[in-house]
């Protein structure tokens, strides 16, 4: 393209490298003088005075010359011609002139002077400098306006300098250092400053190209580089360190959205692509120079180390004290320094290389600050992350439909070239000391710098180390150290290791964490991080479980569609959150309710709005429309939710689903404790009230505030909120929070009314009122259990989709149970199915008809009538329920049948005796529905015993004769030890037994028991007594023994369910049935202990049977043993609250079966291996506040004899034991640091077990004698120490009290006070008193029990006994025990036995016989305690020692060969409980007695390891044990 004239601007805009001028062919050559060109233009460029040339004239020649000077090459520039021309080009008035076009077109002429002079210049240095001055001052910061007129010239002059590197002359001017630092200065301000041109126009990429040749060029051949341009080269990498250019702007910085990805750069700005080039281009050179760069921050304040800044030596400044560490200013400016060195590591790790020796050093400074700064440093140069910090969080959307699990990819995550981690270089290959460096501050004495490490570990899994990856061995091994990191011992490590668990995406955890091992793996990641969920700390417990939810909510997805990767490593995680809720923790519960009802069942999912169903049509084709516009109906959203909830039930363990069974089973109970609060704020009426009644809501407001704060945290900002939330007095939120709890509500209205609630608080009272009641709403409000839901669980019941029928069943049982209401609507569809599925003489009905029938019995007895069984179209239906009775299959399905018949029908009469009849006729063993006649019979017999009692003696025969005398059938199943799954044979005889028990438990009040219930009382005495063996013959299988035995032993416990039946379970036989508890098969003593746990908790049997879980001491089990030790610890708990005494007291009964134990001796060994149970007994029990009264009852026993044999070696053999646990609870007191006072009050001994003596006098020569050894009670210190270690180990491993008691010596010693002891009024015996125990022995209750958890009603439950049917899923279980539950619990008795007399004992202090005066006053109740003024102890013991077995543990090992050794002690996990004292203080303080010094002699040891079991050998003993 041709030039314009220099006096059009437009010609200015014409770019000079593209220009080619056409040159007119002169018509005769040139001479040419020995190949070079003589410069022909002539004309002046300098003005004379007076006569200067114009601009336009000026600008032309300089044109003209420019063409000229283009044409010549250097070999062929005639240096004598272009002096001149060259000199003049160097005036003043050209390079200074006014006009920027003369000035541009000078500067282009110039710099081909110097292309065509090189490599000489032909100007002086002092004009070289005037010149280059010009060019970088003056005409180079013009490039940033690409619109200027002359924009084309300056990108000329720019090109030539880089082309021809004129810009090297800049080095032979004098004091070149400026010029140069203002080159770099000029050059990074054009580009990194916002283009100057009006409309916006971007600079050429071609400017970019050029300065980063000129700045690269002039580093290169530069014999030093001053200090002030590499801090303008590393300047330019600030642009990336948020924190920089935050704090360099006038306003206040705003942390970075990492959502506004629209409004960041898409790429890295020109200005910091050329400081990376000009690096990368001379990495040697700027290795030093970056290296003496931050020599000056990094390596002088990494060997100042604590003591930065010192004094000198000499400095008497006494304000100095020369310790301080450097300042935060110090601090800052370091903390600066490393996140320029991460985006250096990230762009050019190559000029790293001299500095990365001096980040080890710092790692080993003692400045804390320092090594978490080269900690973190590092740990981000190894994970590719640059100074603007690692990538946002990946977003794990629980709620998103379809799941994130089934869309393995990343490509949704927007890519951030800032915080995208990216390494050009393998750090741990590049620098491996610095990589091992780094690696030992895992092991760092500083918990901050261990936190910064497992982040930094954290950073380079996510990252794979920048993108480079891991070798595999050592990425194994950085997750072992990672795992090791969440079980640190310092919560901010713990914490730090959870929250970088978070950087992890969904397939990140699946495919890297996952390779460490799955959730139920111990000691792998996965599975240290659900042990956080019951970690002490409140921060910690709840990110981890919510983070935890969030993961299954994502994983959920892939694991209904039966991924098993996804399903082995990430399925046991709702199991493991809501098994925390045994820690009894309420921060723990609150925090669990809300992952549960966010993250695992999200209130939003699935979140697609539903559209009308066309013509009632619930399923549609979703194909059917390619736009994807035909969206989902509400049946069909209920459906897919319904469908996550029977993902998450069907994947939890028994124990994780008794809480959540619990938990939604307590819906309806808590929905009424939140209908009396919302009624009582309506009457509290915001505070405005009228003075009569006025006090009176108030005090009612505030009881149920109590209520509802005592199950949350942080009880006094509960009570503020929920008093704020009634002076608020919105009617619309009361009115919204009822439609939650509404049973006729459905799902989606649920949720709306949550939302519009939460909505209505946000914007009125704040978050804070939001943070209570969001637990209560997931408490009272119908979410799982909802009516839009029913309908869904009975489709997956008919078709067993992804195989989730078996735990729709259960589902669906919990509903019509717990929540008859909501299953009402759906109990017609549900008998439409059964009339379908029910079975005939040759057909059978299907398998999920039992579940189907036991949710219809289940809702027949709470609401009978709604049953459409006397309906007009009933009778087929009826008929139905017959074919079941006589040919359902398996036989619960029978049992069910008749239940319903007999609840809901009108003609039950007839059809019970329609039933009985074809159950009787014909019936022999192992015959045609064999099975089902019998459990029509036994339910029958049960239900209908008006009907049953004239063939009566038919079914009893059929019970006994044709079943229980049948020859047991023996198979290589029944041989074992333990049939998992019972054969026919079996399950006749349980249903036979079951008809016994159940004719006992129907007879009416005014039947004669005793010829009832002989028999049937001797056949299951015998059985517990001779471990299931009832043939004469003792040919019976070793599995059908086991099996009986258990029966019989949960039948007795059954039986004592009712009042009038316990008094028929003798003393004697009460022995025998402790001992079921050392049973040699493992199974039996598992369930026993389930079945006696569950029958207390609901408050079915006398307290007496408390006794039998301390047999359990010597369980080799640790399961069983730490479930039991954690179960009866609760239950003190509820009893302390309500200020009974009832484990207290039972301790009598403890000595009692202890001293009729069948081993029992009183050899110092034996009495060893007995004190194991009275250890167990002070550990479940024993607080400083009721250890008082175990001993006075310990006392008491040694005032009395043996009831139950009245020989004198039975009344020595309690008074021994008397003396044996007097010893060890003053031993428990001294190694406990405890003050035990004397009891003030008396009591009575149960006189069933016990009778009183027969004289005064031998009362004084029974407490004057001492019973056990001197020797023997110094060897019981050791047994008592290491009890309290493993005691204290239990509570320390699971939720810890807030406060920890002080050391002794730190407390202030109080002073014994004489009181006088009050005597409060006589109370009146209850039918709920313990049958043989004395009211003395209790005190008055004061409030409703509460749990730990917050359940009102279920204060005495744990979650083992509040699940009916908590053993359905046990493999071990009776099936037809299975069935019974629900039965039980709706027909148990309220009413516990009454007492029998009590025995007047004896007490050896006094002089004389008691009189009636005094029997009167023993009577009355003992006085109230006062609150203990000191806190509990929980001290913390850092190890524990296994109790050794005793000759029953020897037994059952060997006869169980799988557990060969009693595993080692393991901690229990449970809440130390401050309960309310037992006991009052005496009135005159009794002082402790002094008791000795235990000698560590190893006698204990020695004693043992010569007793028989410890050389391996024993004999046999009458309780089926080995005998030392």
């Amino acid at each position: 393209m041709a030039p314009r004239s220099r006096r059009s601007a437009a010609a200015a805009k014409e770019v000079v490298e593209e220009e080619e001028p056409e040159v007119e062919q002169e018509e005769e050559e040139e001479e040419q003088q020995d190949g070079v060109r003589p410069l022909k233009f002539k004309q002046p460029l300098v003005g004379r005075p007076g006569k200067q040339i114009s601009v336009g004239e000026l600008m032309s020649r300089l044109e003209t010359l420019l063409n000229e000077l283009r044409t010549i090459d250097q070999e062929e520039a005639h240096r004598e011609s272009l002096e001149p021309v060259a000199t003049e080009l160097a005036n003043t008035g050209l390079l200074h002139h006014k006009d920027a076009g003369v000035r541009a077109w000078t500067c282009c002429c110039l710099v081909d002077m110097l292309k065509l002079f090189a490599p000489d210049a032909p100007y002086p240095a002092q004009k070289l400098k005037d010149i280059f001055s010009v060019i970088i001052t003056k005409l180079l910061p013009l490039l940033a306006d690409p619109s200027h007129p002359y924009n084309s010239q300056h990108l000329y002059v720019l090109r030539s300098l880089a082309e021809w590197k004129s810009i090297l002359l800049i080095n032979d001017i004098p004091g070149s250092e400026a010029l140069t630092t203002a080159l770099f200065t000029t050059c990074f301000d054009v580009l990194s400053g916002p283009s100057k041109s009006d409309s916006a126009e971007e600079l050429s990429k071609n400017v970019e190209h050029n300065m980063t040749e000129v700045l690269s060029t002039i580093i290169d051949e530069s014999g030093a580089v001053s200090h002030d341009v590499v801090d303008v080269i590393v300047a330019q990498f600030l642009w990336a360190d948020p924190i920089t250019l935050g704090s360099s702007k006038s306003k206040k910085s705003a942390p970075i959205d990492a959502k506004q990805t629209t409004l960041r750069r898409k790429e890295a700005p020109p200005a910091y692509n050329m400081a990376k080039n000009v690096c990368n281009s001379n990495p040697d050179k700027m290795a030093r120079l970056v290296g003496n760069y931050f020599s000056s921050v990094i390596v002088d304040f990494t060997n100042s180390g604590p003591s930065y800044k010192r004094n000198r030596a000499g400095s008497e400044d006494p304000d100095n004290d020369g310790t301080k560490g450097p300042s935060d200013e110090d601090i800052n400016e370091a903390k600066k320094a490393h996140r320029l060195l991460r985006e250096l590591w990230k762009c050019c790790p190559s000029v790293l290389q001299d500095i990365i020796q001096h980040l080890v050093d710092e790692l080993g400074t003692e400045t804390v600050q320092l090594r978490q700064l080269a900690t973190e440093t590092l740990g981000d140069m190894i994970s590719g992350i640059g100074a603007a910090g690692p990538p946002p969080l990946p977003q794990l959307d629980p709620v998103a439909y379809p799941s994130q699990s089934l869309e393995r990819s990343d490509a949704g995550r927007p890519f951030d070239f800032l915080t995208t981690p990216t390494s050009i270089n393998s750090f741990p290959t590049q620098h491996p000391v610095a990589y091992h460096s780094f690696l030992q501050r895992k092991n760092d004495k500083s918990p901050i710098i261990r936190a910064s490490w497992a982040t930094a570990i954290g950073r380079i899994l996510t990252t794979a180390a920048g993108g480079i990856g891991l070798d595999p061995e050592e990425e194994q091994n950085l997750l072992k150290s990672f795992a090791e990191c969440l079980i640190d011992s310092d919560e901010r490590v713990r914490l730090a290791a959870v929250k970088a668990v978070e950087l992890f995406t969904f397939e990140d955890i699946v495919r890297k964490l996952g390779s460490n091992g799955s959730v139920s793996e111990t000691g792998s990641i996965l599975s240290n991080l659900a042990d956080r969920v019951k970690d002490k700390k409140s921060i910690i417990h709840s990110e981890t479980t919510r983070l935890l939810g969030r993961i299954w909510g994502v994983a959920s997805g892939a694991i209904a569609e039966r991924d098993e990767t996804v399903s082995n490593l990430l399925g046991p995680i709702p199991s493991r959150i809501l098994e925390a809720v045994y820690a009894n923790d309420k921060d723990i519960d609150v925090q669990v309710e809300t992952a549960l009802f966010e993250s695992m069942l999200p209130l939003g999912y699935p979140p697609m709005k539903p559209r009308t169903a066309a013509n009632g049509a619930s399923q549609v084709v979703k194909d059917s429309q390619a736009n994807g516009d035909q969206g989902y109906t509400e049946a069909e959203l209920d459906k897919l939710r319904t469908k996550r909830q029977l993902v998450l039930v069907n994947g939890l363990t028994e124990r994780a689903k008794k809480v959540y069974l619990a938990k939604q089973g307590l819906q309806a109970h808590n929905a009424l404790y939140m209908e009396a609060t919302l009624q009582a704020c309506e009457k509290y009426n915001g505070g405005v009230v009228n003075k009569e009644e006025g006090q009176a809501i108030k005090d009612k407001l505030s009881q149920l505030i109590a209520v509802w704060v005592s199950r949350l945290p942080e009880p006094t900002k509960a009570t503020d909120e929920l008093w704020r939330f009634a002076k608020t007095h919105d009617r619309r939120a009361y009115a919204l929070w009822r439609f939650c709890m509404d049973p006729a509500s459905d799902y989606r209205r649920v949720f709306k009314s949550i939302k519009e609630l939460r909505k209505r608080i946000e914007d009125g009272s704040g978050a804070t009122l939001l943070d209570v009641l969001n637990p209560l709403l997931y408490r009272t409000a119908l979410l799982s259990y909802n009516k839009s839901h029913v309908s869904a669980i009975i489709e997956y019941t008919r078709t067993d989709e992804k195989s989730l029928g078996a735990t729709a069943h259960e589902l669906l049982k919990e509903i019509s149970l717990k929540h008859p209401k909501v299953f009402s609507t759906h109990v017609k569809d549900l008998c439409k199915t059964l009339e379908s599925e029910a079975p005939t003489a040759k057909t059978p009905n299907p398998p999920g008809a039992v579940e189907d029938l036991k949710a219809c019995a289940a809702f027949a007895k709470k609401f009978p009538s709604d049953l459409p069984l006397n309906a007009k179209d009933g009778r087929k239906l009826v008929q139905s329920f017959l074919n079941f009775a006589q040919y359902g299959t398996p036989a619960q399905a029978a049992k069910h049948a008749v239940t319903i018949i007999m609840q809901s029908d009108n003609k039950k009469e007839l059809h019970a005796k329609e039933i009985l009849d074809k159950s009787i006729k014909g019936f022999k063993y192992n015959g045609d529905h064999w099975l089902t006649k019998l459990a029509a019979l036994s339910q029958l017999v049960l239900l209908a015993q008006a009907e049953c009692e004239d063939n009566m003696d038919s079914v009893i025969e059929i019970a006994i004769e044709k079943v229980l005398h049948e020859p047991h059938v023996a198979n290589e199943e029944a041989d074992a030890d333990w049939m998992e799954t019972p054969d026919d044979d079996i399950l006749g005889r349980t249903w036979a037994l079951k008809i016994l028990i159940n004719r006992l438990r129907s007879l009416p009040s005014d039947a004669n028991l005793d010829e009832a219930a002989t028999s049937t009382y001797i056949l299951l005495n015998r059985l517990v007594k001779d471990n299931g063996e009832a043939s004469e013959s003792n040919d019976t299988p070793a599995g059908h023994k086991s099996r009986q035995r258990l029966l019989a032993a949960n039948a007795l416990l059954k039986l004592s369910t009712n009042k009038r039946l316990d008094a028929l379970l003798r003393p004697v036989d009460f022995v025998q049935l402790a001992l079921v508890t050392h049973d040699p098969c493992p199974q039996v003593r598992r369930l026993f202990a389930e079945k006696l746990m569950k029958y207390l908790g609901q408050n079915r049997l006398p307290p007496r049977f408390y006794t039998i879980l301390f047999f359990y001491a010597h369980e080799p089990e640790r399961g069983v043993k730490d479930s039991t030790l954690t179960w009866i610890r609760s239950r003190r708990a509820a009893f302390a609250s309500r200020k009974e005494t009832v484990l207290e007291t039972v301790f009598a009964r403890l000595l009692s079966l202890l001293a009729h134990h069948p081993d029992f001796d009183t050899e110092p060994d034996t009495l060893k291996l007995m004190s194991e149970y009275i250890l167990y007994y002070l550990k479940c029990v024993a607080t400083e506040d009721n250890l008082s009264l175990i001993f006075h009852v310990a006392q008491r026993v040694k005032g009395i004899a043996d009831g139950i044999a009245s020989t004198k070696q039975a009344d020595e053999n309690l008074y021994v034991l008397s003396d044996l646990s007097q010893a060890l609870i003053r031993s428990w007191e001294e190694q406990n640091n405890w003050t035990m006072q004397s009891w003030p009050g008396k009591m009575r001994l149960p006189s069933g077990i016990f009778r009183a003596l027969e004289s005064h006098d031998r009362a004084q020569e029974i407490a004057k004698k001492t019973w056990i050894d001197e020797d023997l009670v110094e060897e019981l210190d050791p047994l008592v120490r290491r009890a309290i270690r493993s005691k204290k180990r239990k509570a320390t491993d699971g939720a810890e009290s807030a406060r920890k008691k002080k050391p002794k010596a730190d407390r202030p010693k109080k002073e014994k006070k004489d009181r006088p002891i009050k005597t409060p009024r006589k109370k009146r015996a209850t039918s709920n008193d313990d049958d043989e125990e004395s009211d003395d022995g209790q005190l008055a209750p004061e409030s409703k029990p509460e749990r730990k958890s917050g359940r009102k009603s279920n204060v005495s439950k744990s979650y083992v006994e509040v699940s009916s049917d908590d053993e359905d899923a046990d493999a071990g279980a009776d099936p037809i025990e299975q069935a019974e539950e629900q039965e039980e619990e709706e027909e148990a008795d309220e009413s516990t036995p009454a007492p029998d007399e009590d025995v007047e004992m004896a007490e050896a202090e006094e002089p004389e016989a008691g009189t009636e005066d005094e029997a009167e006053e023993e009577a009355e109740p003992i006085p109230e305690p006062e609150p203990p003024k000191r806190g509990a102890r929980g001290r913390a013991a850092k190890a524990t020692t296994a109790a050794k077995s005793s000759p029953a543990a020897e037994k059952r090992k060997t006869a169980t060969p799988a557990k060969a050794t009693a595993p080692k002690t393991t901690s229990t996990k449970s809440t130390p409980v401050k309960a309310t004292p037992a006991s009052a203080k005496a009135s005159k303080a009794a002082k402790p007695v002094a008791k000795g010094k235990a000698k560590v002699n190893g006698a204990a040891a020695e004693a043992r390891a010569n007793s028989p079991v410890a050389n391996g050998t024993g004999s046999t003993r009458r309780s089926t044990r080995t005998r030392s």
